[in-house]
């Protein structure tokens, strides 16, 4: 069960050139938010940078609340952040941020070095989640051979290979063609674990069981499939409303210190982040 109790990100946008030092503004990326994710696949939906890449962020730590807790399984993601992360699984957009070894099979056996699996055993064992996934016969070629589709298949048989109870996904079908989105949805669909998929596929969306639409870092709505989607669509075609406070920081690139304070950096995901 994931538990976010006032849940707010916050990140600090630099004043007008020549403005005095200390003029800089806090600017409110998501939140507060407050839910509790029990459902067997729950997606969530919104506009380009409306936040939901930041609600995701926040499920296994990789962004830290500025305020309010966000618990997994009863564990903190401030406190217990490696914890929370052997837990959560999550994967990328991109695969091509996920994915940091030379071949496949030496991409999962990282994961599984992670996971306690003896060092003689994780040859096999990586060529066994590849074969699952029909990338046996890929095993040893290098990454950049692989089609797109292919890179994002091993990047989740990566994070699979981990073992977590809850998955996380942020738009995982995004750069895909119709039949590697056909395949990773497949594959999502059977999973046993929790899935929380940030989508823009409104048909993948209406299969969850619940749907949380974000719009200007707010969980507007929150339901059933069709009514969620039925107020996204009305969302969505209403003109966009002017920021008031201006440009922000990317979601992307926000993280915040266990005190709170919101700081910024480029972030790429560390061996931690990869499951």
């Amino acid at each position: 069960m994931i538990e976010l109790d006032g849940a707010l990100v916050t990140a600090y946008a630099p004043g007008p050139r020549g403005a005095r030092r200390g003029a800089e503004a806090v600017v409110t990326l998501l939140g507060p938010v407050t839910c509790t994710l029990a459902e067997r696949r729950v997606a969530v939906v919104g506009a380009n940078g409306s936040g939901k890449s930041t609600f995701a962020r926040l499920l296994n730590g990789l962004t830290l609340p500025s305020a309010g807790t966000v618990r997994v399984g009863g564990l903190d993601t401030a406190r217990d952040g490696a914890a929370v992360r052997r837990r959560v699984g999550f994967l990328f957009t991109d695969p091509d941020a996920q994915v940091v070894m030379p071949t496949p099979v030496e991409d999962v056996a990282l994961s599984l070095r992670r996971t306690g699996v003896p060092a003689r055993q994780r040859d096999a064992r990586a060529r066994e989640w590849l074969a699952r996934v029909g990338l046996a016969d890929r095993a040893d070629l290098p990454v950049r051979a692989l089609s797109g589709g292919q890179r994002q298949l091993l990047a989740l048989t990566a994070v699979l290979a981990t073992e977590p109870e809850v998955l996380v996904c942020d738009e995982p079908t995004t750069l895909l063609d119709l039949r590697w989105r056909a395949v990773v949805d497949a594959l999502l669909a059977d999973l046993p674990q929790q899935v929380v998929q940030v989508t823009h596929d409104l048909d993948a969306a209406a299969r969850a069981d619940r749907v949380l639409v974000v719009d200007g870092g707010r969980v507007v709505h929150d339901g059933q499939p069709a009514a969620a989607l039925a107020a996204y669509r009305a969302l969505m075609a209403a003109p966009p409303a002017p920021d008031p406070a201006g440009p922000a920081a990317s979601p992307a690139e926000v993280v915040t210190s266990r005190r709170g304070r919101p700081r910024q950096r480029t972030t790429s995901p560390g061996q931690d982040d990869l499951a």
